[in-house]
């Protein structure tokens, strides 16, 4: 598979690809504090036909790397040293800008490789920001990873949770996550699940990470039948 970075929609991209058009785009977005550089390698490994595209955030963290929407790290320090948190009550300032911005991406993403099937995920920040932009109807995808994620503005969530229909999703994380709390990503799992989502829930051992496990449950997901190309399910 073939690695550049381009840009679109005027944000720098990590591409890996084995075809420019056609097939299935897989977006994944980082988490806070992170950049594509800490995913990207991971598409080498999966080996589906396709494109897979590492955004970077716009906005830099202040703890290095980048950001899809600001965080207080004063705060976020203050609270991880009272446990790991469940965020479904916090209301990001600039989680609207966010979805909206990620929205024009994929527009862009589409218009540049025509898929036939989209796939959107996300590690922690960027999983809790492609689980907002679809169920606002600003992100419109054929499935969702989310990989040590929460749920956010969960009074906004639950309006808006039929958009969710049977969206096949990848839910994973770790049981002893010391960022977001275990409890968190089973209360998504749940919440998903009761809106009709058709979920596959990956609980495993570790902390707030993608681990080996993940990674293969990532490239199984992705090989299920309703989400490959129709050349692929012709064969």
């Amino acid at each position: 598979m073939n690695e550049e970075i381009i840009h679109i929609d005027g944000l720098p991209t990590t591409a890996v690809a084995s075809a420019k058009h056609g097939g299935t785009l897989v977006v994944l977005l980082h988490g806070y504090s992170m950049t594509p550089a800490d995913l990207a390698p991971f598409a080498h490994s999966l080996g589906n036909a396709g494109v897979f595209l590492f955004p970077e955030g716009p906005f830099p963290a202040l703890s290095g790397g980048r950001a899809w929407f600001p965080m207080d790290d004063a705060a976020r320090q203050a609270a991880q040293r009272t446990g790991p948190r469940d965020l479904a009550e916090r209301h990001p300032a600039g989680l609207a800008a966010a979805r909206e911005r990620l929205g024009s991406y994929l527009r862009a993403c589409a218009a540049r490789f025509r898929p036939e099937k989209t796939v959107l995920g996300g590690f922690s920040q960027g999983g809790m920001l492609a689980c907002d932009a679809v169920l606002h109807g600003t992100a419109v995808v054929d499935a969702l990873l989310l990989m040590s994620a929460s749920r956010l503005n969960i009074g906004e969530w639950q309006a808006h949770a039929a958009r969710l229909g049977t969206l096949p999703m990848l839910i994973s994380h770790g049981k002893t996550d010391p960022d977001l709390a275990f409890s968190a990503g089973a209360a998504l799992k749940d919440f998903v699940a009761a809106a009709g989502a058709e979920v596959t829930w990956l609980p495993f051992d570790g902390g707030h990470e993608i681990p080996l496990v993940v990674w293969r449950a990532v490239r199984k997901f992705l090989r299920r039948p309703c989400l490959a190309p129709s050349n692929a399910r012709a064969k």
